[in-house]
Order: structure tokens, then C-alpha cells, then sequence
């Protein structure tokens, strides 16, 4: 049986963890304690009692290490790798933005496997989550990126590679970077229903495919316009990780969803007012 450790016990990692234990042997590295997972999915409502462990000093090697925590505890997650990494332990990056492959340098670039996730879910409570639908993955290919998605095999979330990462990526990161509109507003997906909103998207989204193209993606015009519906389509209370965080008074990943648009965007020399102004405005809202 392949054993698999997830680091962070919050919404993704917490789903992740609970389908893969149906299958796996899975152990969950969180900063607290948990009685067991219980996830409300679309079609039924799954229940795992991983292993958990609190102390990186009582991590032992596994086959895989999914790290799942938000880019701003990157430093914390590291700190679990040296017990969780042998010879040919694997790693998934599963986090937002573009950047996934460079946030772990200690670990080869040959067994890290950048990942990018469309899997909605919220937690309600410690070890609580609810999954809106069953979610995709996708990887790089080659031999690392074939693995993990033979790892999902058994659970509802459609794992599959791209020859294209790179595109991938910044298309997903189109999404993320609207999303802050809704944490601005303190309103769920439904907001994108509000015409002026969804023009503030579109010009956020637009900014993001030019850096984007800039960096070797290939993205369309219309783009756009797809994030403002797929918003309008997607539950109306769904609620993303932005939004969830800035309500919940926790940090928040503005440098991966926007700031990184910004960054690259001056590496261009390809303006990107929209998400500089609402990154300010956001990060002015936590730190008066």
C-alpha cells in the first residue's frame, strides 16, 4: 500500500487526505490535533481516520508528500520534509499561483511535481469540510506526474497530465486573481452577477493573460469573459480560499493570486493597475 502524507488539514488538504485514505495509507501533518475527516462531497459524504501527527520530529519517510498549505506557510511545511522525504519520496506542490516548482528548493527538481488544483471546498470546522464538486488535477507529464495521477486513481478527482503546465497554470491563476473581488466584498460567487463586478474581472483576468502570454502561456482573449461565467455558474455560495481567509481574519495569499501578476508584470514592462490598486486595497483592509 503506498503511503502518502499530506501536509495542512484545511479544506484541499483535508479532501485530499480523506480520498485518498480510502486507498492509501495516509498519514496528516497539522498544527493540531484531529478526531478523524469528514467530508460532505456532492454525491455522499466520505469519512477517513488518517494517522495525524503535530511534530515534524515524528515524521518518517513515505512514498508521496502532498504539501497543500497556503504559499504563505511554505517555511512550516519545509520543515516536515526532512523526515517525510527518503530516497525516492515524491513531492506535490499543491498550491495557488505560478510559481509552485520553486518553493521547495531542498527537494530535486526531478521529484517535485508542481500541481494545479480546481477543487472547491470550504471547511466548516476542524476536520469538517464541504466539497462542491469533485475536482480535477493537473500535472506536468512524465514519469513523476503519470505517478500521481495513478495515486488519485481511486477517488472522484479526475487527475490528469498537460503538455502544457505552463498554460495550465496561469489559465487557473486567471481565476484565482478575479477572486478578489469577492473578498473586497465580502461576497460569494454570486457577486460576478453584479455587471460592474464582472467588468472589474474581465480587466483583472486581462492583465493576468498578458503577463501570462509574456511567460510563455498561451491564452485566449476570451478568457475574460469564460471567468466571469464559470464564476456565475460555479454555487452561489461558494466562497473562495481569498474570501475565506480575509472573513476569517487569517493571512491571505495576495502575492500568489495577484501580487506574483504584478511582479512579473514589471519584469514586462506590462502594466497591471487593476490588480496592483485591488492587491493595495485588500492588504490596506487586514493592516490599517
Amino acid at each position: 500500500m503506498t503511503r502518502v502524507a499530506v501536509i495542512g488539514a484545511g479544506a484541499i488538504g483535508g479532501t485530499l487526505a480523506a480520498w485518498l485514505a480510502q486507498t492509501h495509507e495516509v498519514i496528516v501533518c497539522a498544527r493540531t490535533p484531529l478526531a478523524d475527516l469528514e467530508i460532505e462531497a456532492p454525491e455522499a459524504v466520505i469519512r477517513a481516520t488518517p494517522r495525524i501527527l503535530t511534530d515534524p520530529a515524528a515524521a518518517t519517510p513515505v512514498d508521496w508528500v502532498l504539501t497543500t498549505t497556503k504559499t504563505y506557510d511554505c517555511a512550516a511545511a519545509a520543515a516536515w520534509l526532512p523526515g517525510l522525504m527518503g530516497p525516492g519520496t515524491r513531492l506535490a506542490v499543491i498550491q495557488n499561483g505560478v510559481e509552485q516548482s520553486e518553493r521547495f528548493p531542498t527537494v530535486p527538481a526531478e521529484r517535485t511535481v508542481p500541481v494545479i488544483i480546481d477543487l472547491p471546498a470550504e471547511r466548516t470546522a476542524p476536520g469538517r469540510i464541504v466539497q462542491r464538486r469533485d475536482g480535477t488535477i493537473l500535472v506536468p507529464e512524465g514519469a513523476a506526474g503519470e505517478a500521481l495521477v495513478a495515486l488519485f486513481a481511486g477517488t472522484v478527482i479526475d487527475a490528469q497530465t498537460t503538455p502544457d503546465f505552463a498554460t495550465a497554470a496561469w489559465r487557473k491563476l486567471a481565476i484565482n486573481c478575479s477572486g478578489i473581488v469577492s473578498a473586497i466584498t465580502r461576497r460569494a460567487a454570486e457577486v460576478a452577477n453584479d455587471e460592474g463586478i464582472a467588468e472589474v474581472m474581465r480587466g483583472l483576468v486581462r492583465e493576468c493573460i498578458a503577463v501570462g502570454r509574456a511567460e510563455g502561456a498561451t491564452l485566449p482573449d476570451k478568457l475574460a469573459d469564460q471567468v466571469v461565467e464559470w464564476t456565475r455558474k460555479a454555487h452561489p455560495d461558494s466562497v473562495n480560499s481569498l474570501h475565506a481567509d480575509f472573513v476569517a481574519g487569517r493571512p491571505m495569499e495576495l502575492d500568489a493570486r495577484n501580487g506574483v501578476i504584478v511582479r512579473l508584470g514589471e519584469k514586462h514592462g506590462i502594466a497591471t493597475p487593476l490588480n496592483r490598486a485591488l492587491a493595495a486595497v485588500l492588504g490596506a483592509a487586514v493592516h490599517p
